[in-house]
């Protein structure tokens, strides 16, 4: 796959959005859940799974739509785009990725700057954090593999699902994760969770590799 300017803009835009309908659906479901964080859950999960869908749709023949380091990591290990691609991709992700909060925040007229107190530790959540992006990863593969054209409706479903199956949430998004940190809302991890979240979506992302290379040989 050949970068360009309209990759990387594609990259920046599309992560940007998912964010801001991550955040943004998040505030939105705790001003109107009545404090049923069941309810709030659920709010901020359809609009997760949805934007997504829509965002594959519109940015995959561009970028592939990415929209995730730990996608581009896994995507040029197994030499689907040189890592030179990826890096640059991953820098429009994060950059994106924070643009994307920042304007959740400004929508809603909060402070731009915040730091979430949002504590997300532990084994079990790292390991859900883990198992959430393995089952990303191998859901792109094995449709990339197999059934390209449904990946949108495939992302979108797993992450709705994984919301709700796993103990985290379903962050399975170093750039996610990273941005999340700096919003003190529904949405919001603190900061010192952010590293051990990013090292068990590697671990799984590594894993989930390893797997697809093998039900699915190049």
């Amino acid at each position: 796959m050949v970068h360009g300017s309209r990759q990387v803009a594609a990259e920046f835009v599309g992560t940007a959005f998912l964010l801001a309908a991550v955040v943004g659906s998040g505030i939105m479901a705790q001003k109107l859940a009545g404090g049923n964080v069941a309810l709030a859950l659920l709010c901020n999960t359809i609009p997760t799974g949805a934007i997504l869908v829509v965002l594959i749709l519109i940015f995959g023949p561009l970028s592939g739509a990415h929209f995730n380091p730990a996608v581009s990591l896994a995507f040029a290990i197994r030499r689907r785009i040189g890592w030179t691609v990826a890096l640059v991709y991953i820098a429009a992700q994060l950059v994106g990725a924070v643009a994307g909060v920042w304007l959740a925040h400004l929508m809603f007229e909060q402070p731009l700057w915040q730091s979430s107190l949002t504590v997300r530790t532990g084994a079990g959540q790292w390991l859900a954090e883990a198992v959430a992006t393995f089952g990303l990863v191998l859901t792109i593969f094995g449709c990339v593999a197999r059934k390209s054209e449904a990946v949108p409706y495939a992302v979108g479903l797993y992450i709705t699902s994984a919301y709700w199956f796993t103990a985290s949430t379903s962050f399975a998004n170093p750039a996610v994760t990273v941005a999340r940190s700096m919003s003190d809302t529904f949405a919001g991890i603190a900061p010192g969770g952010v590293a051990a979240f990013i090292v068990a979506q590697l671990a799984g992302m590594f894993a989930a590799v390893v797997v697809s290379g093998w039900l699915w040989e190049d």
